[in-house]
């Protein structure tokens, strides 16, 4: 099994494609929401990332097929005064689960987030992720709290437009 993790590049046909695959398929899964991505969002995806200079993704291919994906966006942390990379997606296809994909993909992100002198990866993760969680927990993410007493960090949103 041959296994190649690459740094997306936004305006490749290849790339473009197996890029919206693959988060069409995590769109599919009950952890993506369930629902299928318009064709408006799978039309013009690659492109609008390619559009933003804060947006990186890497792929995974095994034996040349797309089989993952991470997608993230380069923030900035006030209280370091440094860049920090976002994990928005993270994507394995079910054929290839349990194969230690995310690892690598985490890996590569994280090398890409030390050559930007990131000062961290963040990331936001379902309480019901479990398989999701025990892989974030074994690369070593954890609860986010400035102050025990204060209680961890909570992710929220508010919908501005309707999806």
């Amino acid at each position: 099994m041959s296994i190649e993790i690459t740094r997306v590049d936004y305006l490749n046909k290849k790339h473009a494609e197996d890029l919206t695959f693959l988060l069409q398929n995590y769109a599919l899964d009950p952890m993506g929401g369930g629902s299928a991505l318009a064709p408006e969002v799978s039309n013009k995806l690659a492109l609008e990332l390619s559009k933003r200079p804060n947006a990186i993704s890497v792929i995974a291919y095994i034996d040349g097929k797309p089989a993952g994906l991470v997608n993230c966006f380069e923030g900035f942390s006030t209280f370091n005064c440094k860049p920090l990379l976002n994990i928005h997606d993270v994507i394995v296809i079910e054929a290839f689960r349990g194969s230690g994909l995310s690892q690598k993909m985490l890996q590569k992100i994280e090398q890409i987030g030390r050559e930007k002198a990131c000062c961290k990866l963040t990331l936001e993760v379902l309480d019901g992720n479990h398989i999701a969680k025990s892989s974030y927990t074994k690369f070593g993410f954890s609860d986010y709290e400035l102050d025990p007493k204060m209680g961890k960090a909570l992710f929220w949103q508010k919908k501005l437009i309707e999806t």
